[in-house]
């Protein structure tokens, strides 16, 4: 069976992970090769909380997220199964109803606040990168970003930004950038650093098919 290569990437709310994620399966999209796959859609089920409740969960914590079952479906993707993985609701603050059927392929690309801060999945990444974009620069991206595409006020984001984003940033996600292996500055802007990880996992596709 062929290695599956995992490549995790990490880094701050908005720093422009997402946008390299992209960049990177869209550049293999007619081949099958890379899928990927957001931490942010293993937060926690909180169906059993009333809105208000949900609300008040920080979500900038590590334990926001289901990560017992991200691993699992890491592991059983790295050994060729497939796996029903979940979709994060973000306007009503619980898990979809739905999910995505997610196949083994040649790389793996997992992206999300807490990719190289828990050991465990840290473990489980052949590459880890991390994404280091100036705070200014992700506030404002997340401040559009949850106005137009999360349903959330402009008051709201602010607030949460600076009573636990920020915080839990300097305590979980900063930290963890000294396990990183590549350390991309600006996020999908700098397409010197993308060219190297798209390199990279074109070596991997191509030994894979020997």
């Amino acid at each position: 069976m062929k290695k599956t290569t995992i490549i995790g990437i990490a880094g701050g709310s908005a720093s422009g992970k997402s946008t390299i994620s992209m960049k990177l399966k869209k550049e293999y999209e007619n081949e099958n090769s890379v899928t990927i796959i957001r931490q942010d859609d293993y937060y926690k089920d909180q169906s059993h909380l009333t809105m208000e409740e949900r609300v008040k969960t920080n979500y900038d914590h590590p334990f926001a997220f289901d990560n017992e079952l991200f691993i699992e479906h890491l592991q059983r993707l790295s050994s060729g199964e497939a796996v029903k993985k979940p979709i994060y609701d973000f306007v009503n603050h619980t898990r979809s109803s739905e999910y995505e059927i997610i196949e083994p392929s040649d790389v793996i690309v997992i992206e999300g606040l807490f990719i190289l801060e828990d050991e465990r999945i840290r473990n489980l990444c052949d590459i880890r990168v991390f994404v280091d974009t100036d705070a200014d620069t992700r506030f404002i991206r997340r401040l559009v970003r949850d106005v137009k595409k999360r349903g959330r006020t402009l008051e709201s984001v602010i607030q949460q930004y600076t009573e636990t984003v920020k915080v839990m940033h300097d305590t979980f996600v900063e930290p963890s950038k000294k396990y990183a292996d590549i350390i991309i500055l600006e996020g999908g802007h700098n397409q010197v650093a993308i060219d190297l990880l798209t390199t990279k996992i074109s070596s991997i596709i191509q030994t894979n098919m020997l």
